[in-house]
C-alpha cells in the first residue's frame, strides 16, 4: 500500500516529544537474571541498557508525557486536535483504546481517537494515515504517538528475547499547510504469511487466557530471530528506496535515515543495502533497546535535540515489525530549529489547563454515576 501527497496541502511535523521511564535495566542486571553477559548482548544486538516501567507507569502514562511535550513544542492547544492515533502492541486495555484515554486526559473534545496495531511499523502506519487525512482536507491537526511497555509482555527467563526490549513513547504533532515540504510520501506493506515469526500467542480470541496458557508462558513475546533478521535486512532498504522514488528523491539526497531500532546488525545490513555509511542511519539502540512502535519517534526526537536535522533536510523513517509489516516515510523538514522555548506564562497556563481537564473528566464520570443512580431510583419509585 502506498500514498502520494497532495501538492497543494501537506502534513507538516510541527511538534515532537518523548518519554522514557526512569528505571534503567543494564546488561549487567540481566546477567543476574538469565545466562548471559554484557559482551554477549552487545556483540549480538548492540544494546547496552533499556528503560523499564515501574509501579503506576503504563503505555498511557508514557504516551501522555510524550504528547504533552509535542503539543508544547507545536504551541498547539489540545482543543484544536482533530485526530489522535496511538500505535502500540501493548495498550493499557484491549478496549477502550489508549488513544481515547489520551483524548480525555489532554482535553481534546473534538478529536477522533483510535489505536493502531502494526508492530514495530506502527508509528509509520499511523503517520501515513494521519498525513493522508490531513492532505485530503479531512482534518487540520493530528497527534501521532508510538508508545510501548514491552516489559509487560517480555519473558524474563528467555535469553533470546528479554535482552532486546524496552519501554518508551514518542509523539509528533502534524498540521496541514500549503507550504513546501512535510510528509512527501509513504509506503506501507504486509506479509501475513510470516505472522507466526513474531507473535504474542495467547490473550486473543484464538487462545483466550486460561490457567494452561499462563503456566505455559503463552502471554509473552515469541520470535524466530533468524528469520526476522533475514526479512528485516531485505525489507528495510527496499522500503526506503521505494518511498524515496515515490517522493521523487534519491538516497543521496537524504540527510538522515531514522530506522526502527531493533538490532545493530540489522542497521548495519540496512546501511549496506542502501549503500550509505552507518553514520547516516541514526541509532540510539544502545541506550533504549527495541521499543517497538516508540523507537522511530524517540529516535526522531533525539536526532532533533542533537542538531542532526535542519530545516529543508530530507529525512527517511523506515521500519518493520510483527505482522509481518513494513513502512517508510519521506519527510522534508519544514519547521525552524531549534524550537522556541515556551514562555513561563504559557507553561503556567498549560499546567492549569491540564488540571481543569482532569477535573472535567472526573465530573463527567461522577455525573454518569449520578444519572444512572437517579434513573434507577425513579424507575423503582414509579414502578414498571
Amino acid at each position: 500500500m502506498s500514498h502520494r501527497r497532495n501538492s497543494l496541502r501537506r502534513a507538516h511535523i510541527t511538534g515532537w516529544g518523548m518519554a522514557v521511564p526512569e528505571r534503567v535495566l543494564t546488561n549487567g542486571d540481566l546477567a543476574t537474571m538469565v545466562d548471559t553477559t554484557d559482551d554477549w548482548i552487545r556483540q549480538r544486538t548492540g544494546i547496552g541498557e533499556r528503560r523499564i516501567v515501574g509501579e503506576g507507569e503504563t503505555t498511557f502514562t508514557l504516551a501522555l508525557q510524550a504528547a504533552r511535550s509535542a503539543l508544547e513544542v507545536a504551541y498547539l492547544d489540545p482543543a484544536s486536535l482533530d485526530l489522535i492515533i496511538v500505535a502500540s502492541v501493548t495498550p493499557d486495555y484491549a478496549f477502550p483504546a489508549t488513544a481515547c484515554l489520551l483524548q480525555d486526559a489532554l482535553g481534546a473534545p473534538k478529536a477522533a481517537a483510535f489505536d493502531l496495531s502494526a508492530g514495530c511499523s506502527g508509528f509509520i502506519y499511523a503517520l501515513s494515515i494521519a498525513a493522508n487525512l490531513l492532505g485530503a482536507g479531512t482534518y487540520d491537526n493530528a497527534l501521532v504517538v508510538g508508545a510501548e511497555t514491552l516489559s509487560r509482555i517480555t519473558d524474563w527467563t528467555d535469553r533470546s528475547t528479554c535482552v532486546l526490549f524496552g519501554d518508551g513513547a514518542g509523539a509528533v504533532v502534524l498540521q496541514a499547510g500549503q507550504a513546501p515540504g512535510g510528509v512527501l510520501a509513504s509506503v506501507l506493506g504486509s506479509d501475513g504469511s510470516g505472522g507466526e515469526l513474531l507473535i504474542l500467542p495467547a490473550g486473543g480470541s484464538a487462545q483466550p487466557a486460561t490457567v494452561q496458557t499462563v503456566t505455559s508462558r503463552q502471554h509473552f513475546i515469541r520470535m524466530e530471530g533468524q528469520q526476522v533478521f533475514r526479512f528485516a535486512s531485505r525489507i528495510m532498504p527496499e522500503a526506503a528506496r521505494q518511498v524515496l522514488q515515490r517522493a521523487g528523491r534519491t538516497v543521496d539526497e537524504v540527510a538522515l535515515f531514522i530506522p526502527h531500532q531493533a538490532n545493530d546488525r540489522i542497521l548495519q545490513a540496512a546501511a549496506r543495502g542502501l549503500g550509505v555509511p552507518e553514520e547516516r542511519l541514526f541509532s540510539n539502540l544502545a541506550r533504549y533497546g527495541n521499543t517497538s512502535a516508540a523507537s522511530i519517534p524517540i529516535a526522531l526526537c533525539e536526532a532533533i535535540e542533537q542538531g542532526l536535522i535542519k530545516r529543508d533536510d530530507l529525512i527517511c523513517c523506515v521500519g518493520f515489525g510483527a505482522g509481518l509489516t513494513w513502512g517508510a516515510a519521506a519527510i522534508q523538514w519544514s519547521v525552524p530549529l531549534p524550537a522556541a522555548v515556551p514562555r513561563r506564562r504559557m507553561r503556567v497556563w498549560r499546567w492549569l489547563r491540564y488540571r481543569l481537564t482532569q477535573l472535567r473528566s472526573r465530573w463527567r464520570r461522577l455525573w454518569r454515576r449520578l444519572d444512572a443512580w437517579l434513573s434507577g431510583f425513579l424507575h423503582r419509585r414509579n414502578g414498571p
